[in-house]
């Protein structure tokens, strides 16, 4: 409604009033004295209508039932009744702007009608003529003014409703959206990941209890093999939980893979990990890692796992890693680095992977920012993740679900 919504919003009414208010002196102590001159009588009206104005600014039937009572004491007492005129008239458009019932505004115009009628009484046909016409201006106008703008502000409120509505529609179409697409990531998961996954585990196992003379290293690699499979298996069996129903889902099922005091515990077992794969690893663990909250916890795993796994997968396995894992003023301070066992980042070859993307929206949902880049003749991967925020009440499950682990897999063209 532009302008004209905030000239004459419930808000801005007292402003309004005033303004008026200033208009009637200005009246009286400019115009009046140069036409007939100014009466005490008149003052007094004036100041009385002046008064009601700023008083009953936000009862507007109030204000309307008193200046109309002044300005039927003014047509009996004096003969310049303008500003009681003035008053009774912006009364009725107030009225008819904010009034809540269609049957008040028209009594209260009838009522108004009759006061301006009065003074027409007994006088000569034209001249009570001429009051009957008048009435365009002091009753019509008024009235007419104010259902326009009345008009108008239903409809921006219809427009708003209707803009809120679309809105609904849009993210209830977004989240059916969501969940089909989540719905089919799911039977891809469990129809042909999952089923690789859990035949390559079978296999193992079955080789192990097979192959009974075997190197205690090569059994070591079964078993590590065969246990990593499995726990690969129930992260992929919780994310379809939480992708087929989010809702049925207790928070989010791939935070529950580790308690957050087992977190120290699963980074020693990382970096076991990667040393068996022939990396060097230099860990600093801190151990008040152990007191974080599942949330960042888990993402300091992740994201330990996936840089350990790129610097075996980049950098080779002769390749010295270091990884530090502090935590300052509740804030988690990790890295990790290597030296590139004599690689150069530009000879690494193309990948296919996501691996620092998936790192970096990680990061960033838990407002850090990741840090990857070449140092050195190797790389280094760094972030700092802020201090949780004080508790707060339960989340909608939607907005839980959108906070699920973000599978990663190995980086593109970015060497670890």
């Amino acid at each position: 409604m532009g302008w004209v919504g905030r000239a004459f919003g419930v808000r801005d009414s007292l402003v309004r009033m005033v303004l008026l208010d200033l208009s009637g002196v200005g009246y009286l102590v400019i115009v009046a004295p140069m036409q007939h001159g100014t009466t005490a009588r008149q003052w007094v009206l004036a100041v009385a209508a002046f008064g009601v104005a700023l008083l009953f600014h936000r009862r507007p039937l109030g204000n309307l039932l008193a200046q109309t009572a002044l300005l039927a004491g003014a047509v009996c007492l004096i003969d310049d009744i303008t500003i009681n005129q003035v008053g009774a008239s912006w009364a009725l458009l107030e009225l008819t702007m904010r009034g809540s019932r269609p049957r008040t505004i028209w009594l209260a115009a009838g009522l108004l009608t009759v006061v301006e009628l009065t003074d027409s009484i007994g006088d000569p046909f034209r001249r009570f003529l001429a009051g009957v016409v008048g009435l365009l201006v002091k009753v019509g106008v008024p009235l007419l003014l104010g259902l326009v703008i009345r008009t108008q502000r239903e409809l921006a409120r219809q427009a708003q409703e209707r803009a809120v509505e679309e809105q609904r529609r849009r993210e209830s179409e977004s989240r059916a959206a969501r969940a089909d697409e989540r719905s089919a990531i799911a039977r891809e998961l469990h129809d042909v990941v999952a089923h690789h996954v859990a035949s390559m585990v079978l296999r193992v196992g079955v080789a192990r209890h097979v192959l009974t003379e075997l190197d205690p290293r090569v059994g070591e690699v079964f078993d590590d093999v065969h246990g990593t499979g499995s726990a690969a298996l129930a992260d992929l069996r919780r994310l379809v939980a939480v992708l087929r129903d989010p809702d049925g889902v207790r928070g989010d099922a791939a935070l529950t893979a580790i308690e957050p005091s087992a977190l120290p515990a699963a980074l020693g077992a990382a970096v076991d990990r990667a040393r068996q794969a022939g990396v060097t690893v230099e860990a600093d663990i801190d151990p008040a890692i152990g007191s974080l909250d599942a949330v960042r916890g888990l993402a300091v795993l992740r994201l330990t796992q996936e840089a350990l796994t790129n610097v075996a997968k980049h950098a080779g396995t002769s390749a010295l890693a270091r990884l530090s894992a502090t935590v300052v003023d509740g804030a988690v301070h990790w890295e990790v680095s290597d030296d590139g066992g004599g690689w150069l980042p530009a000879t690494v070859p193309p990948g296919g992977g996501h691996g620092i993307t998936g790192m970096r929206e990680r990061v960033e949902v838990l407002g850090g920012e990741l840090e990857a880049g070449p140092t050195g003749g190797g790389w280094r991967v760094r972030t700092i993740l802020p201090a949780a925020p004080a508790p707060t009440p339960p989340v909608p499950a939607s907005s839980a679900a959108r906070q699920r682990e973000v599978p990663v897999g190995p980086r593109t063209t970015e060497p670890a």
